[in-house]
């Protein structure tokens, strides 16, 4: 009998993807649809615009008060936002 090197079907997109270079744009866009699921109903009332650029996210609110106390949690929102993904996306947020 012969052995057979059996592998998944998510190991050989992950891997496809990832030779071609499109396995961080895709993180990085899971992430930021993550941000009003993970940064709450709130938060996602009053944010105008989210990107990611050199691993930080920009988030843009139009709410001062709502800007100052996501700060002071930013580092659990990191983690947090880190984790749901699966991988090290972004090493920091900045509000604007």
């Amino acid at each position: 009998m012969f052995r057979r090197d059996v592998q998944s079907v998510k190991d050989l997109i992950l891997r496809n993807l990832r030779e071609q270079g499109l396995e961080m744009p895709l993180l990085q866009k899971r992430l930021v649809e993550a941000w009003p699921q993970i940064a709450g109903p709130v938060a996602e009332r009053y944010t105008l615009n989210t990107y990611i650029y050199n691993q930080t996210l920009y988030v843009r609110l139009s709410s001062p008060a709502l800007r100052a106390e996501l700060s002071m949690c930013r580092q659990e929102l990191i983690n947090k936002l880190n984790s749901y993904v699966g991988s090290q996306v972004i090493t920091d947020i900045r509000f604007c």
